[in-house]
């Protein structure tokens, strides 16, 4: 199949790569100078636990996805939320009508913003636990295991929903065929919007957050608003179940030593975070739906404060 990278950071180098090493042809799409440069020249290189491998893959910054290239199978959506209209945008020329559109993206709203480019019927939405990360331009720190979970929007692209499960299959990333994704994308929306946010704001580990006296009443009023917000929209959310999921983060055997997303963004990077596709999409949610949700009000907002005090871009 051919395969490109919508987005080529750390969790894009790592699909990428693993498709690719599964004989998929494989571009990458990126607009970080220095990571294109570093591909371009030394491969991308990927440190598993246990061994390093480099692939010279193509890679290409969005505004080199020109008229001349050719259209691709499936297009993986992994770039940042406020990042993902221009990325389309630019990508058109390798998007034929036959061309499927598979969303990894964290947050919420997102199929409306694709829509505007991809027929319903060829978009692939999903959510995923691989983690990532990126030790420099080129070169990803790839340990630890993971699932995708993927269902089609539409019902008539579940028969090429399944030809890319079994892709990914051959590939190791361990897919399933998902019968209710939209409940998963709201329950890692929920781990997002309590993690992200407050470990960014005070500071902390995952494990140094959740041994915190007042923890469990954070999390559990957020995942009340986002359960408030989803009821609206057809998703009955498990808040017990979710909340338990969000405190097995804890455990420093699990992701409890964890610095999550938006803290690598914002605190260590000075880069713009995806809040508004998290806490702040439930916060502009609830005001169209008449539903009260102060606390992802709140922590939209200080965390836009601290963009702008650490004039992230």
């Amino acid at each position: 199949m051919k395969i490109a990278i919508a987005g080529a950071g750390a969790m894009g180098s790592r699909i990428g790569l693993m498709l690719h090493q599964a004989g998929n042809e494989v571009i990458l799409i990126d607009r970080w100078p220095d990571h294109i440069k570093a591909i371009r020249e030394n491969g991308l290189i990927g440190e598993f636990e246990d061994h390093k491998v480099v692939a010279h893959l193509p890679i290409y910054s969005p505004e080199e996805i020109v008229e001349d290239h050719t259209s691709v199978d499936l297009v993986v959506a992994l770039t940042k939320s406020m990042q993902l209209r221009a990325m389309f945008q630019d990508i058109q020329p390798i998007i034929s009508e036959k061309t499927f559109v598979f969303c990894l993206l964290n947050g919420l709203g997102h199929d409306e913003t694709l829509s505007e480019f991809i027929p319903r019927e060829n978009i692939i939405f999903g959510t995923t636990t691989w983690t990532a990360g990126l030790a420099g331009p080129g070169h990803a720190s790839l340990v630890g295991t993971g699932s995708i979970e993927m269902e089609n929007l539409d019902p008539s692209g579940k028969a090429f929903t399944l030809e890319v499960l079994e892709v990914f299959q051959k590939a190791g990333l361990n897919p399933v065929y998902s019968n209710n994704v939209r409940y998963s994308i709201w329950k890692k929306a929920c781990i997002n919007g309590t993690l992200n946010g407050l470990c960014t704001i005070l500071d902390c580990n995952i494990a140094d957050f959740g041994s915190l006296s007042i923890a469990g009443d954070l999390i559990e009023t957020i995942v009340g608003e986002f359960a408030s917000v989803a009821e609206v929209e057809g998703i009955i959310l498990d808040q017990p179940q979710v909340i338990q999921a969000i405190e097995a983060t804890y455990d420093v055997k699990a992701q409890g030593l964890h610095f999550p997303s938006m803290y690598q963004d914002l605190i260590r990077n000075h880069r713009k975070t995806e809040i508004d596709y998290i806490n702040g999409a439930v916060w502009q949610k609830g005001m169209n739906y008449q539903i009260s949700t102060p606390y992802c009000a709140f922590l939209t907002q200080l965390i836009h404060a601290k963009e702008e005090l650490l004039e992230a871009k």
